[in-house]
């Protein structure tokens, strides 16, 4: 199991009957994070009838799965892929009772309806998992939007995130890294040090772990994509 946020993005475009935007995204993302903060699935207004749910990779129900249990939410952000019409988002529980960082992608069908949610869900056990540690710093980072004229396009941020799941199996992989460089793995924050000279050469990359079950959002936006995917990283990156 993983937790780690990591980051890739798609070659396939999906092809919309309704106006997928940017704001209609959030509201169904708002929507998402309001279902697992009461527990309450009927308040999801545009679930598809056929919609599945997956949890770490297998079938599950909102019913009887981490969506039906009412969750204290500490903190949570989602980004939003227009071209595939795809959100994912992130949510960090501290609760002691049973904390969890989830990641969730939510994939909608021509009608603007969600027919697909499939969540990691990492808690207490798997992989570098910390939830206070994560929520901490993660409270610390700024996700603005990027200026326009600044931003990336869809391709390069594809093959950035494509370079470092290639990476984690193939060490002679060629990674985009910039400096300042900061990488956040459960409670650890490679950014702790002089911020502004940071790099990636810090070791403690996978090696030898081949990412094959790649699932990508792209948010342009924010400069970010991110794969889900169990014994996967989740990963995300933006320009400095």
């Amino acid at each position: 199991m993983a937790l780690l946020i990591f980051a890739l993005a798609t070659t396939a475009t999906s092809v919309v009957a309704f106006d997928c935007t940017r704001e209609y995204l959030q509201n169904t993302a708002d929507s998402y994070v309001d279902l697992m903060a009461t527990g309450q699935h009927d308040r999801f207004e545009n679930i598809a009838y056929t919609m599945k749910y997956f949890e770490n990779n297998q079938t599950a129900s909102l019913l009887n799965g981490v969506p039906a249990f009412g969750l204290i939410i500490d903190a949570h952000r989602s980004i939003l892929d227009t071209t595939q019409c795809k959100t994912m988002t992130e949510l960090i529980v501290t609760d002691p009772k049973h904390p969890y960082v989830i990641h969730t992608q939510m994939t909608l069908d021509t009608s603007g309806n969600v027919n697909l949610i499939d969540s990691i869900v990492t808690d207490a056990g798997d992989w570098a998992f910390n939830a206070t540690g994560t929520s901490y710093w993660n409270n610390q980072e700024t996700w603005s939007p990027i200026p326009e004229s600044t931003r990336d396009t869809r391709e390069t941020i594809k093959a950035a995130g494509e370079a470092y799941a290639d990476r984690c199996n193939d060490v002679s992989v060629h990674v985009p890294f910039g400096t300042p460089y900061a990488r956040l793995e459960g409670g650890a924050y490679t950014g702790r040090g002089n911020l502004s000279a940071n790099t990636c050469d810090i070791g403690g990359l996978p090696e030898h772990v081949p990412m094959t079950n790649r699932k990508y959002v792209i948010d342009e936006v924010s400069h970010l994509v991110l794969n889900v995917g169990r014994n996967a990283t989740s990963a995300g990156y933006r320009a400095s």
